[in-house]
């Protein structure tokens, strides 16, 4: 099924300046990037861009909840450096302004065929208030003549950066929201069956539009994690909920069973679409992460199926275990979008986009 949007493929760049909302809400630690995955993921969208000698290319992205103030320990100063240590060979710089003269300044002195990173938009409230002055100021800052939205953990909210400025010069998509947003949707409208919809996690009132959701539309649920944990029942009979756990020294169960695991395993290899999302466990304590690195390995070694992994902890998780060469036909960067577009909601940052 074709994307409904156009992307970067249906836009003439060459020449021009592009500006792309990337997804760089990354984990720092210590100063440096702790985990690189929302980085990597942008990189096919801006090989491409260069590829097409674009004049220049200004990225802008938040960091952490800054509310709207100007905090050093939510710069994105090492999120540039960890992006030029990727591109080697390419012009990556750093603009401690997001919008302004200091802005302008570091994005007219950026050289043909150039990568910028301006700072944090959060260090302004205006970003989450979905400011049109705040976009004209990004805009005027940056001198953007297309937008690219390739963001796609950001595109379930109606912000400056994902909203207001698509609707102030030509928007398309990038290609990890191409990717993200048509996987997720065929798991939907047309996924090979027999179709698993494993769900974990914490909160209830998250999972139970996903599970409702799918109840009409996969052939089995499986729920673990604190969900099954707190008793969450069902009677659908094509619904498991896991019901032995692993306690720690206090009685809380932070992980299901061996013998749960095996049935989720179990399901797995009889399934041809399998959409995984929440951990089983408490798997920050490796004591409690034995239920879903069993079932990453089943879900990522095999095959016979064509796997989404849904954001958040679930896909962090499952991109920690590099030594274990899996392999998922989708690890989605965003776990409240993922989550959204999943159980049936409009996501703002999409539905602005140019239609074919």
């Amino acid at each position: 099924m074709r994307f409904r949007k156009k992307t970067v493929r249906d836009i003439d760049v060459t020449g021009k300046n592009v500006l792309v909302r990337v997804d760089y809400n990354v984990p720092i630690k210590d100063g440096e990037v702790a985990d690189d995955m929302r980085i990597r993921a942008s990189l096919p969208t801006l090989q491409y861009l260069m590829e097409q000698n674009v004049a220049k290319i200004i990225l802008i992205s938040h960091l952490g909840r800054p509310d709207g103030e100007s905090k050093p320990e939510f710069s994105l100063a090492p999120v540039a450096k960890k992006l030029a240590e990727l591109l080697p060979d390419k012009d990556v710089r750093f603009s401690d302004a997001t919008v302004g003269e200091a802005a302008r300044y570091a994005v007219d002195n950026l050289p043909q065929g150039g990568i910028i990173l301006l700072e944090n938009l959060r260090f302004s409230p205006l970003e989450e208030e979905n400011s049109d002055a705040y976009a004209d100021e990004i805009l005027s800052a940056t001198g953007a003549d297309i937008f690219v939205q390739d963001g796609f953990a950001v595109i379930h909210r109606a912000h400056a950066s994902t909203d207001a400025i698509a609707r102030k010069i030509p928007a398309v998509a990038g290609f990890l929201v191409e990717k993200e947003v048509s996987s997720l949707e065929s798991v939907i409208n047309n996924p090979e069956r027999p179709l698993l919809v494993i769900i974990g996690g914490a909160k209830v009132e998250d999972k139970q539009p996903l599970i409702d959701k799918f109840l009409p539309i996969a052939d089995r649920i499986a729920v673990g994690g604190k969900i099954a944990a707190d008793g969450y029942t069902s009677n659908d009979e094509k619904v498991y909920v896991a019901d032995k756990f692993v306690e720690d020294e206090n009685g809380a169960k932070l992980d299901i069973s061996k013998e749960c695991a095996a049935k989720i395993m179990s399901m797995v290899l009889k399934s041809k679409t399998v959409v995984w999302n929440g951990v089983l466990g408490k798997v920050e304590d490796p004591r409690f992460a034995k239920a879903s690195h069993a079932v990453a390995l089943t879900i990522g070694s095999y095959d016979g199926c064509f796997s989404v992994i849904g954001g958040g902890d679930t896909a962090g998780f499952v991109d920690s275990l590099k030594e274990d060469d899996l392999n998922f036909n989708l690890v989605s960067t965003g776990g409240g979008a993922s989550l959204e577009l999943l159980s049936g909601k409009t996501l703002p940052g999409l539905e602005v986009l140019q239609n074919y």
